[in-house]
Parts: C-alpha cells; structure tokens; sequence
C-alpha cells in the first residue's frame, strides 16, 4: 500500500493545469495529470459547485467520489459570465499551461472566453474542451453524458446476452476512457508547443474515443455489412471463453485466446479427446461449439474452489483470474506488489484508501498529495498568488463573482 508523495517529486512538476470542468471526463483528465506532478487548480461557480461533489455514495455526509476525482486539486470560486470571474480566469491562463473545460460549446465564446481571448493573453496555453459530441457538427449542444456515448458508440449494442436488451456498464466508463484520451492529447499538444512557441485547442467528443477501443466495428460493417453480436460472457473469437462457479462459491474468468492456452485448458480438465476434434484448431470454430466446452470446464471448476482453480490453471500455465470486488483489490498481493493502492490521510475521513496514478514511471514516483478539497478551499490564496489584493477579493466574493 502506497502512502502520499511529494508532488514536486512528479514527472510533470511545474505545469500548471486549470481544472474547468465538472463531472467526470474533464476532471478526471485533470487528475491524471496531477498524479504525475501537475499543479491543478479546480474552479468551480460560487452557487453551483462541480456536482461530481454530491455524485455516488457518501459516509457521515462526506463524498467518498470527490476524494478521489478531486485530489491533488487546489480549489477556487468564479463566476466566469461575470467581469469579477472573467478577469479571474484570465488571468489564470495568463499563468497557465492548460485549461481543461466542458461547458457547452459556444459558452466560453458568450463570455469572451473563448481561445483567441485567452491566447491572446499566452500564446502557448493550451485549451482542452471536452464534451459529449465535440465542438462542430448538428449535435455540439446536446448534452454529453459518458451514458449517451456508450449507446451511440456501440458499446451497448455489443453487450449483454444474446437474447437480453442492449446494456450500459454500472459506471463512467466511456467518461473514463474520454479522461485516458484527453490527457494524451493535453500531452500531445504540450510536445508540438515545444516545436513551435504555440498552443492549440484540444477537440474531446466523449463518443470517440470509447468508440476507438471497440476494435474494427466499422471496418467490419464497412466491407462484411454485419455487426457484433451481444455474445453475454461468450467471445465470437475464441472458447472456452467465460465466467464459471467455484465449488465454493466464488467466480472466476477463463480466457483461451492463444491455442495452446485452449489446448492447455482442456488438459487440465480431463478433456484431452476435444483437442483432436477438427473444430478445435480455429478459435473462430471453437466458438461454434461453446456449449461443450463450457460445460467441460465448468464441470471441472464446479468440483474444486477458488483456489484450487487458481493453483492449478497456474500450474497448468493456463489462463484464469478470480473475479474480485473491492474487498479482494485490496488484499491481493499483486496489487500490493504494484503499489495500486494508496493511503491518504484526509481531513474529514482519516486514513483513505484510493486507487492511485494507472501507471508507474522508472524517474518518478506517482503523486497523490492530498484528497479532494473542500469546495473554494483555495480561493484567497491562489488569487493572492494572481496578484488579486484583499479588498478586490473581498468585494468580487460580496458580488458574487468568487
């Protein structure tokens, strides 16, 4: 278990990261490039904080999301539609590497926020505008939700039983893959900067990028006019290839993509005679015969436990993972060994576990400083910094502009 670092000890120490937008894909690009090391400071209305703050469950009152999405994050209040706030903002991309934000497209324009007003203030800012459809196109000003890009992408169409509705995963995750994305491209932009003494606009449609990670879906309807089918547990590509139960009780997933892993497989399960069936040699021909082979390996790991299975599939150099929830992420030893999971000490919580920065560099340790700050935490101190006296701050928070 991994405890807090030092940010300065961060790959990206000394860029600085204007966090703008609310929800999931925008701040949790934002995140990201905190744990390696950025300084990211979250802006958030006055009235109306990011409502990511009140999303999912909550302990003694206390959002358990936002510790998360939030950390590494100073806080501040403004109200950019007024000249308080706009001049706030401004001045933040005067000093700023990056500023992330999702409002609608047009909006940063009303305000006279938009890129060229920002450039002209810095030149090499890049801005990072992350919504639902993109900033061109009949469906810009529909709202974004990750949940409408998962239908649009096909991801829904593509999951579930054969015989069942289309269906959603239980989290953000086109909202999530949108963030992976959004910080490449900040990243990307940040490279050409430095060829060029120039930033750019960042263009993130959350429906592309979940889209791209759906594999050869149009290339597929472009030259075979078919579409995957939803397949539940089951792969067209490959079996045995699903969940099956334990003698105790617990779940584990098999995967046989390789053939020698299939060949492997049903060694193990006293079923060697499939491997010479003519169908077996072709993962595509497998698939044909799921029902047998599933009804083999699920026999065979019907009569032992978890962790008999695991032992031997082990042994067996076969394919096999126990299906966790939180409680056995945490206990792993795997994940220990990685350093997944970190400790933070937070203010209202105490000690929090949380999933850490995804990635682990050779240089530089991953950053997790502290959780998600209360709303406006930070508000004094970095318009201090922008060189805001404390009388201007005092009567932009009396007009309600921070």
């Amino acid at each position: 278990m991994t405890v807090s670092r030092d940010p300065a000890a961060g790959a990206l120490a000394g860029l600085r990261v204007v966090d703008a937008a609310t929800l999931f894909a925008g701040p949790m690009a934002a995140m990201h490039l905190g744990d390696m090391g950025a300084e990211v400071i979250k802006v958030e209305h006055p009235g109306r904080p990011d409502p990511a703050r009140n999303h999912g469950v909550a302990k003694d009152g206390v959002n358990l999301w936002w510790k998360t999405l939030g950390r590494n994050k100073r806080t501040i209040t403004a109200d950019l539609g007024k000249p308080g706030g706009r001049e706030v903002f401004l001045k933040l991309a005067e000093r700023s590497d990056v500023i992330i934000e999702n409002f609608r497209p047009g909006t940063l324009e009303r305000w006279d926020l938009g890129y060229d007003e920002l450039s002209a203030r810095n030149p090499r800012l890049v801005l990072a505008r992350v919504t639902g459809f993109g900033q061109i196109g009949p469906y810009r000003r529909r709202p974004g939700f990750g949940t409408l890009a998962e239908a649009m992408s096909g991801f829904a169409a593509a999951t579930g039983e054969p015989d069942g509705p289309p269906t959603l995963p239980p989290f953000g995750l086109a909202d999530g893959i949108a963030s992976l994305a959004t910080a490449y491209a900040i990243m990307v932009a940040l490279s050409a900067r430095e060829r060029t003494g120039r930033g750019q606009v960042v263009d993130t449609a959350i429906v592309e990028p979940i889209l791209a990670m759906l594999g050869p879906q149009i290339t597929r309807w472009d030259q075979l006019r078919s579409v995957q089918p939803r397949t539940g547990n089951r792969s067209v590509n490959n079996a045995p290839r699903n969940t099956y139960r334990t003698g105790d009780g617990q779940w584990v997933a098999v995967s046989t993509s390789a053939q020698s892993i299939a060949e492997r497989v049903m060694r193990l399960v006293g079923r060697p005679d499939l491997i010479d069936e003519p169908w077996f040699a072709s993962g595509a021909e497998r698939a044909k015969h799921a029902d047998e082979l599933d009804e083999a390996v699920g026999a065979w790991i019907g009569r032992h436990t978890r962790d008999e299975v695991i032992a031997e599939f082990e042994a067996a150099q076969a394919a096999v993972a126990p299906i966790y929830d939180a409680a056995d992420i945490v206990e792993d030893p795997q994940f220990r060994a990685l350093g997944t999971i970190h400790e933070i000490e937070d203010p209202e919580l105490g000690p929090t576990l949380m999933q850490g920065p995804i990635f682990r560099l050779s240089g530089h340790d991953g950053v997790v400083a502290h959780t998600g700050r209360a709303h406006g935490a930070d508000t004094d101190e970095v318009l201090g910094e922008l060189g805001f006296p404390a009388d201007e701050v005092a009567r932009m928070r009396a007009e309600g502009a921070v």
